[in-house]
């Protein structure tokens, strides 16, 4: 008995450090952050314009390592491609910040033991992107333009416009991007105590389909290995969310207080 006094004594204490707000707080809260990561990602996109001709020689590096020429069918394609890359390149640059504004925001939700997560939140979320953007930059993109192009196409002239290429290289970029962020997602339920990693285990085999899906849906080829080497990343990144969810999880966390 004295054991759950001292616990419900314990929470309650760690619940008077959260600071209450109202709903009007709550919005201005949220409208300071948003106006905050709309300046940085105008910041952002001005510095990665003055670079636009390097970052569009980084987008156009794997149609030329291929022998293949962009197309414009509108006066103002070029424009919108730079201005394209830009943004892209400045949300990149920004994304640091804006990720620190997000985290700003859940913060006064969080105990003060829970804030010590900031730092790592950000290095990951950072990192887990790059490494999904790489990867489809580096493997998939080129491997995608190969098959499509020069494989199914080989029979009839290529004609790809600026358009469908930014099209196609971001769909591929940053849906590989997000999708390396699964980690970040499930450390956020497990914090809030929404999932554990039991749950995550029990269900693993309905993750694996999600995860299939979601490869079909993303992945710019047809065959199934194509779409494999799409989900792969996925799963393992799934098996270390489960490592991540035991770790922050409320119960655990009680546990290794005590």
């Amino acid at each position: 008995m004295p054991d759950v006094l001292d616990q419900v004594r314990t929470e309650a204490a760690a619940r008077a450090e959260l600071p209450g707000m109202s709903l009007m707080e709550h919005l201005q809260e949220l409208r300071a952050r948003l106006l905050h990561s709309a300046a940085a990602l105008l910041i952002g996109f001005a510095i990665a314009y003055i670079f636009h001709e390097r970052l569009f020689d980084i987008v156009q590096r794997p149609m030329d390592m291929l022998h293949y020429q962009l197309n414009f069918t509108h006066p103002t394609d070029g424009l919108n491609l730079y201005l394209k890359t830009a943004l892209y390149g400045g949300a990149i640059l920004a994304a640091p910040y804006i990720l620190y504004q997000v985290w700003l925001f859940i913060s006064p939700g969080l105990y003060s033991h829970e804030k010590r997560y900031v730092w790592p939140f950000m290095t990951a979320t950072v990192t887990l992107f790059l490494a999904g953007a790489w990867f489809g930059y580096r493997y998939v993109l080129p491997s995608a333009l190969r098959v499509l192009i020069g494989d199914f196409g080989k029979r009839f002239h290529p004609i790809i416009t600026i358009d469908d290429y930014t099209g196609f290289f971001s769909a591929i970029i940053f849906g590989l991007g997000a999708s390396f962020e699964l980690p970040i997602v499930i450390f956020f339920l497990a914090l809030f105590g929404i999932v554990d990693a039991k749950f995550l285990v029990r269900n693993m085999r309905y993750a694996v389909l999600i995860i299939f899906v979601i490869a079909a849906i993303i992945c710019p080829l047809p065959d199934p290995l194509s779409m494999c080497l799409f989900a792969m990343p996925m799963l393992i990144l799934y098996a270390l969310s489960v490592g991540v969810a035991w770790f922050v999880h409320p119960a655990r966390r009680k546990v290794a207080a005590a």
